[in-house]
């Protein structure tokens, strides 16, 4: 654990808070994806929670962070089911809404036999998320945490006043703009450290981020908006690192994949923690790596996201190289 944790609360976890979607997995496991027109037999279907914003909730909480999530979910099953999730993972879901009108988000989730998937997200009461940067309660939250975590499955505006508020009260801001879209002139100052995969760097900054060397110049276009620390992951060729010293490749870990759902959300929370626990940019990236590796050899979202212990214990991935 690290000599100076930001953020944390009284038995010394960083505090995280994150706003994002919740969403019911309808998890659909097939040989390969159907073409147009073909009726295909499926393996088996399971219903898992998920969404981007629950899932980097649980990967914090799971690090070791006090979490505490913003989002909305509808009167109905799905609704209480992922509560009810939450709670066992010690996760604070006050702030969560809940919609008298519109369903719970869905997302119809296809993995097929190369862990491989294909998602179809129906946001449901996710697309009604409100925040109200003059509630004394949500400025509270956000004082003193070490990260407001985002992404875009919940609506910009609202990520924008989140992002307003916690910059404001001294709560850095880390971005995952997934689903990729360009972002907001006023968001950029607001961002410390912006998660982007190879098709959100290229839709926000013009250039290819398919390979390392092409990942590092998109990165360092990235920081030229003004953000502290960039991520620009690889999949299968781990990720680059670039902040204010440099640009670096971490490889990463070679493991039989069965499922990619939620290994981005897994690298984000894992992250987070690190960084929050204040530890270096680099071992934050190298924990995160850690754990996607992990969690791809396991099916479903949310349980595949491992804890802490399951990360110390796994394999190192191979030294960064400067790019």
């Amino acid at each position: 654990m690290a000599k100076n944790v930001l953020g944390a609360d009284k038995s010394g976890r960083p505090r995280i808070v994150v706003l994002g979607s919740l969403n019911m997995d309808l998890v659909l496991r097939v040989a390969h994806a159907p073409e147009a027109g073909e009726t295909l037999n499926g393996r088996s279907m399971t219903t898992v929670p998920g969404g981007k914003g629950g899932n980097q909730a649980v990967s914090c909480a799971r690090q070791g962070a006090a979490v505490s999530l913003l989002g909305r979910v509808g009167a109905d099953v799905y609704g209480q089911a992922l509560r009810q999730a939450l709670t066992c993972d010690g996760i604070d879901h006050t702030g969560v809404q809940t919609d008298a009108q519109q369903p719970t988000g869905v997302a119809l989730v296809m993995v097929d036999d190369d862990a491989q998937n294909r998602i179809v997200v129906i946001a449901g009461a996710n697309a009604g998320v409100e925040v109200d940067a003059r509630d004394p309660d949500l400025a509270q939250r956000l004082r003193g945490a070490a990260f407001l975590l985002a992404q875009f499955e919940t609506p910009l505006a609202q990520v924008v006043a989140a992002a307003v508020l916690a910059h404001r009260v001294g709560c850095k801001v880390l971005l995952n703009p997934s689903p990729a879209q360009a972002l907001p002139i006023e968001l950029w100052p607001l961002l410390d450290t912006l998660v982007v995969n190879e098709v959100e760097a290229r839709l926000l900054c013009g250039l290819p981020a398919d390979t390392p060397a092409q990942a590092a110049a998109a990165a360092r276009a990235l920081r030229e908006r003004g953000v502290a620390r960039v991520v620009v992951t690889l999949g299968a060729d781990g990720a680059v690192a670039a902040d204010a010293l440099s640009c670096r490749h971490h490889p990463a870990l070679a493991v039989k994949a069965v499922d990619t759902t939620a290994a981005g959300d897994t690298f984000l929370g894992a992250l987070a923690v690190t960084l929050a626990n204040g530890q270096s940019f680099d071992d934050a990236v190298r924990h995160g790596i850690r754990a996607a590796a992990l969690c791809v050899t396991k099916v479903g979202a949310q349980p595949s996201i491992p804890d802490r212990n399951a990360v110390l214990q796994s394999a190192l991935p191979p030294d960064w190289i400067s790019l």
